[in-house]
């Protein structure tokens, strides 16, 4: 039996709305068409790893497949000639893995070792017109897996990276670490000062880190044992892990123009580990024994190297407010002679996310969040001046992996809510034009979406800016979702998801209604900021003024039959909802989210991220966590709620998923628990992707569906 009408919906009435664009991602097709489903999803082409040739003359991209029956995923990848539109095959042997552009012929990538070493190494090889890689080699021969690496631009070095111990002066040194299991049973022991005890879905190795060694290169081969890029172990040499875990890759890595130094990003692996968000740019310069700290003046966090091909300049992404996650990124300029170091985007109130130099040291390409979408922007080195590139007119979404090549053109991904990724060309920093079909015949066979975009008069009067994503041409009512996004500062954004994704939502017959609250990135630093301390406060307040609004702007949506959904921050505002709203939505969907903040303060592991936003420990700011805890409100539950979490769920761990179900059981209130013993914070797996569907779908159309309870 449905409820009866919610009292937002006279709220709804006399919400302001400031503007309503429309913006039309696909055209209905007159044809009939199957909606999207769960298994579509899973099982869509994913557009990966993509390089360009130095000449801009070929992009090299991975495609991952997934088995329609099986759901095993494969990776393999293409070639395709710019110019031309001509596409082949890389014809490469069947275990190989992140291949890149050298020049515009070699290539390196990664694969099994052969003789004398193991795991994987580098190989080498030369990519013929046909997609063939002839004149293959093994570059490295060590006995120890390689993670990544970078060739230097020369060619007379490459640096590499994989799990080394500290204590190691060789990347294949034969000593192992021990420290941490002592014997003779499998207890790992732990001191306090070694820093994080587990990190995000893995438990830490203490005295073993993610290192780089660099090894000189002659006649195709490396030299020599490796040499340490974090200097010899003593002391005062510095440790921890590069790539930054648990997100780095390779951008955290990057050559200067000569080959002669390595740039790289760590973070002090120690007690405070936890509590810092202070990442570092330290120059490896060839023929030296330890690296030298460039941002040591900066106690925030410092990233993403970016030398300029001239080797004049260093440009990077660095932060304010130390023990801040959610910064603004500013882009710093670094004078490689003198030292002397500036922002070029401080007075640019957006934070970026990516850097990359034109081919002749003219500009600087980087994305950022803006409202909505992620554009790219062309920043002038000699005074910061900022401009929008305007690659997409009108329709830009998400743009990343921007590589500008020769004449002025620039080489990226683009994707949306109605799309996937794929690669873009832009001639002259114009409009782009789409070069790959990895997803979009795919897509487009299925029923289409329509995404609306809308602003209305948040908490405190401030514009804040939604999203509905429906089915096109469908009759009738249709069904309110009410979708909250994690971070919590974060966004949704017009950008493809294959977790929480919009559109396959939209798929089954629903409205899915998206709010940016405060707390939200791409409005400025000062919206981004105002979460802080006030957890479930201005953004709660938002959530139902724009669920309102978005009622009041299209009445085709159905109030009177909603649910709400959402993970991390969002899984905790399903759980504030219950306690605080509990007479407003049919059922709750609440993944991996915060259910009792004590509990969540003492289990997390990035202990920065609750200090920030909650002004400091548990201890130091109680009376704040208890203002802000939704276990303080499990009286008021009333709402049926799905809980769905992971076992290696790290970050806030699954007890929390737990200890919501038990209030839920307690209180009789209709509830299942969904528990994925191998997964993370995020759901990854083939298989369980589905079964999350599935699950998730099931249990709105019980009570949003015709037959709804």
């Amino acid at each position: 039996m449905r409820k009866a009408l919610k009292p937002l919906a006279l709220l709804a009435a006399s919400t302001a709305i400031l503007s309503t664009p429309s913006i039309a991602h696909e055209t209905p097709d007159t044809e009939a068409k199957s909606p999207m489903s769960a298994r579509d999803l899973v099982t869509m082409p994913r557009l990966g790893l993509a390089t360009v040739s130095p000449d801009g003359t070929r992009a090299l991209y991975s495609v991952t497949l997934t088995d329609e029956e099986a759901l095993t995923r494969s990776t393999f990848y293409k070639v395709k000639t710019l110019a031309t539109g001509e596409e082949v095959d890389l014809k490469i042997r069947e275990d190989a893995s992140s291949p890149v552009f050298f020049d515009n012929e070699r290539i390196y990538f990664l694969a099994p070792g052969g003789r004398n070493s193991k795991g994987m190494q580098v190989y080498t090889g030369v990519l013929l017109k046909n997609g063939m890689v002839a004149q293959e080699s093994q570059v490295t021969r060590v006995h120890r897996s390689i993670d990544g690496f970078k060739v230097a631009p020369d060619g007379s070095s490459v640096a590499v990276f994989g799990s080394v111990p500290r204590e190691c002066e060789e990347f294949d040194c034969n000593g192992e670490n021990t420290r941490h299991m002592p014997g003779p049973g499998t207890g790992m022991l732990f001191d306090g000062s070694d820093g994080f005890v587990r990190h995000w879905d893995t438990y830490e190795t203490p005295g073993t880190f993610s290192r780089v060694f660099v090894f000189p290169i002659e006649n195709g081969m490396a030299q020599g044992p490796g040499i340490a890029a974090d200097g010899p172990d003593g002391e005062s040499a510095l440790t921890g892990d590069t790539p930054v875990q648990p997100f780095g890759g390779l951008e955290d890595m990057a050559w200067g123009a000569k080959g002669d130094a390595l740039y790289f990003v760590a973070r002090e692996a120690n007690a405070a580990e936890p509590t810092s968000t202070d990442t570092d740019i330290y120059r490896f310069a060839m023929g030296e024994t330890a690296p030298t700290n460039l941002t040591d003046a900066n106690e925030a966090s410092d990233g993403a190297p970016t030398p300029s091909p001239d080797g004049k300049w260093l440009a990077y992404l660095a932060m304010e407010r130390p023990g801040y996650e959610s910064d603004r990124m500013q882009v710093m300029l670094r004078d490689l002679a003198t030292g002397e170091t500036r922002s070029l985007t401080s007075d640019f109130d957006r934070s970026f996310g990516s850097l990359a130099w034109t081919p002749d040291s003219r500009w600087i390409i980087a994305t950022a969040q803006s409202v909505l979408d992620t554009p790219a922007y062309r920043i002038d080195p000699r005074d910061g001046t900022v401009t929008e590139l305007d690659l997409m007119p009108g329709n830009e979404a998400h743009i990343g992996s921007v590589t500008p090549v020769a004449g002025d053109r620039l080489v990226f991904t683009r994707d949306s809510i109605a799309a996937p990724a794929e690669i873009f060309v832009s001639d002259g920093w114009e409009e782009a034009a789409r070069i790959t079909d990895v997803a979009t015949a795919r897509i487009s066979a299925l029923a289409p979406v329509e995404t609306r975009r809308f602003s209305f008069a948040g908490a405190e009067g401030d514009t804040v800016w939604g999203q509905i994503t429906k089915p096109s041409g469908l009759d009738g009512e249709i069904p309110a979702i009410l979708y909250v996004h994690g971070g919590p500062q974060g966004s949704f954004n017009d950008g493809w998801s294959s977790r929480w994704n919009p559109r396959v939502l939209a798929s089954q017959g629903y409205a899915v209604i998206s709010v940016d609250f405060h707390g939200s990135t791409g409005y400025g630093q000062e919206f981004t900021d105002a979460i802080n301390r006030d957890w479930g406060g201005k953004p709660f307040e938002d959530l139902q003024k724009g669920l309102a609004a978005a009622l009041a702007l299209d009445s085709q949506i159905d109030g009177d039959r909603a649910c709400a959904m959402g993970a991390s921050y969002g899984g905790y505002m399903m759980n504030w909802i219950a306690g605080n709203w509990p007479d407003r939505f049919d059922c709750l969907v609440q993944h991996d989210g915060l259910f009792d903040m004590r509990s969540f303060y003492y289990a997390t592991e990035e202990l920065w991220f609750p200090r920030w936003d909650f002004g400091g420990s548990y201890a130091e700011q109680k009376e704040l966590y208890e203002r802000w805890n939704p276990v303080n409100f499990v009286d008021n539950w009333q709402t049926p709620m799905l809980v769905v979490t992971g076992e290696k769920d790290f970050r806030v761990p699954y007890t929390q998923g737990i200890q919501s179900f038990t209030a839920l059981q307690e209180r009789e209130i209709p509830s299942q628990l969904l528990v994925f013993p191998d997964e993370n914070h995020w759901v990854l797996k083939p298989k369980n992707s589905l079964q999350w569907h599935d699950t998730v779908f099931t249990w709105l159309d019980r009570w949003l569906g015709d037959d709804s309870e």
